[in-house]
């Protein structure tokens, strides 16, 4: 798949209530089934049935604390990242998405950059909260090159919650990584 854009076509933005469908197809389509076998980032080995559906895109995309950020263009949605704040000075960043036939391209550094700067410049955040299946060691592998580093905390996967899918074996668990942004200069703020 090549990304039909040219120069300066290519841009993140904010999701809107008409990007639903696309992203439930994007998301769904890069973590799960057969499709996402195409990238390296998924998780159907691991976990099967949707990864997300579109109520819970909905509601975070009408969440003016949240945002789900996209990078499109004219040719449709490449990217995604969900960013939330946490608590006082810390944002969660989810549901980092790139189609997998684009995946090692680049765009999975640049979303994660934009959801870094969403997070710093609009929510205020110092550090960066993110939870990886902790059986992903490639993925677990590939934040810490971006910066990320485990904190020893390992969360439960939600195994009665069904908006994260079906779990294909037990004892998975959640990997929490953070990571300290940079304190923005004067000339950053704006």
């Amino acid at each position: 798949m090549t990304i039909d854009a040219g120069p300066g076509e290519l841009y993140t933005t904010r999701a809107r209530a008409a990007d639903v469908p696309a992203l439930v197809e994007l998301i769904n389509g890069a973590y799960r089934g057969e499709s996402s076998r195409r990238g390296w980032t998924h998780e159907t080995d691991l976990v099967g049935g949707r990864r997300i559906d579109a109520a819970t895109l909905e509601a975070i995309v009408a969440d003016a604390d949240e945002a789900m950020l996209v990078l499109r263009a004219q040719s449709g949605l490449f990217a995604c990242a969900h960013v939330a704040p946490l608590a006082s000075g810390v944002a969660a960043i989810a549901l980092l998405t790139v189609r997998p036939a684009l995946q090692a391209s680049g765009l999975g550094r640049q979303m994660l950059a934009a959801a870094e700067h969403h997070a710093q410049t609009r929510l205020g955040a110092q550090t960066i909260e993110i939870t990886v299946v902790s059986a992903r060691e490639e993925l677990v592998a590939w934040y810490e090159r971006r910066g990320y580093k485990a904190t020893g905390e390992l969360r439960p996967f939600p195994y009665n919650d069904e908006r994260f899918g079906i779990p294909k074996r037990e004892g998975l668990t959640m990997l929490v990584m953070r990571r300290a942004l940079a304190p923005q200069g004067p000339s950053d703020a704006a």
